[in-house]
């Protein structure tokens, strides 16, 4: 029922196409004792994602994404009931055909924290971020290894230096500006960041970000939910702070350094501009876009700007 996605050109034929996706999808549910439920296809997100009815999230991975399915089912029964926000709960996981996998997991009430950032009054935002906080600090004293099997880089200094090498190419391909491209090696080069002797192995989310925080309007914008496990990692938990400072507090005043507090240790500016420009996802472009401009374009003003508290 779905072909083989083996390419980028056969992703993008086919993963958007929900002409294609969803008969599997209603196939799928069907097996997994859901037939005839709702099915309503969320746009965001990488992968095919659909709302089963009001109770669960059916997700749907190619070939080429097949690992990430095995991922997103592993740290969804290691995290369930161990922190302080809801997670999905894991109904089922497994194979389909054409090397396709799945996910069944629990839908969870509540509202996407992006979508309503802006109806949110300061004091609650605020409330927001502290216990977002406290359930990214938890994330991070869950013990990482029964995970080690399934989530990368192994090495944690090798992955940083195959990030460092690659950088500045990265960046050239993302569109950055030349006047920007040529300060990045100097000021990646000044940058100590931690050896793997000396990182405390974290499991990492790496895209803890507002799209992927849940809060109920109806309950005082209470936090109700984290989710998008996929691209879990293992590594220095400054490397989560990426997303924390470009998408969760975005330079607002304030926010990072409460987001810090409670969270319990507090990192500085320059090794998190370093992490984000070293970050797999990383789109610098996209980012000055996106964020407040530093006062002046240097990659320090930008730490400051982005990063500081």
């Amino acid at each position: 029922m779905l072909p083989e996605v083996t390419t980028d050109e056969e992703w993008d034929r086919v993963v958007p196409d929900d002409t294609i996706v969803r008969p599997a999808a209603e196939d799928l549910c069907a097996r997994l004792g859901l037939a005839g439920a709702r099915l309503t296809r969320y746009s965001a997100g990488s992968q095919p994602v659909y709302a089963v009815g009001d109770a669960h999230v059916l997700k749907l991975f190619p070939g080429t994404a097949a690992r990430d399915a095995v991922t997103e089912a592993r740290v969804l029964g290691h995290v369930e009931g161990r922190l302080p926000v809801p997670t999905p709960r894991l109904h089922a996981e497994g194979p389909y055909e054409n090397g396709w996998r799945y996910v069944l997991m629990s839908r969870l009430p509540g509202e996407d924290l992006s979508a309503a950032w802006p109806r949110i009054p300061r004091a609650d935002r605020e409330r927001v971020v502290t216990d977002a906080a406290e359930a990214l600090a938890a994330l991070h004293a869950l013990d990482p290894a029964p995970l080690a099997d399934v989530l990368g880089p192994g090495d944690w200094g090798a992955f940083v230096d195959r990030q460092r090498a690659g950088a500045v190419a990265r960046q050239r391909k993302c569109g950055l500006p030349e006047a920007w491209l040529e300060q990045l090696p100097v000021f990646l080069d000044s940058v100590p960041l931690p050896d793997a002797g000396s990182v405390r192995p974290a499991l990492l989310h790496t895209e803890f970000m507002r799209q992927h925080l849940i809060v109920d309007p109806a309950d005082g914008w209470r936090l109700t939910g984290l989710f998008d496990f996929e691209p879990a990692m293992i590594g220095d938990p400054a490397y989560d702070f990426v997303g924390v400072g470009l998408f969760v507090t975005r330079a607002e005043p304030g926010l990072l350094a409460r987001f810090m507090k409670a969270y319990g240790r507090t990192f500085e500016p320059r090794p998190l501009l370093a992490y984000t420009l070293l970050h797999v996802y990383s789109n610098l472009p996209w980012y000055l876009r996106e964020l407040p401009a530093p006062p002046e374009p240097t990659p320090d003003a930008l730490a400051e700007a982005w990063f500081g508290r």
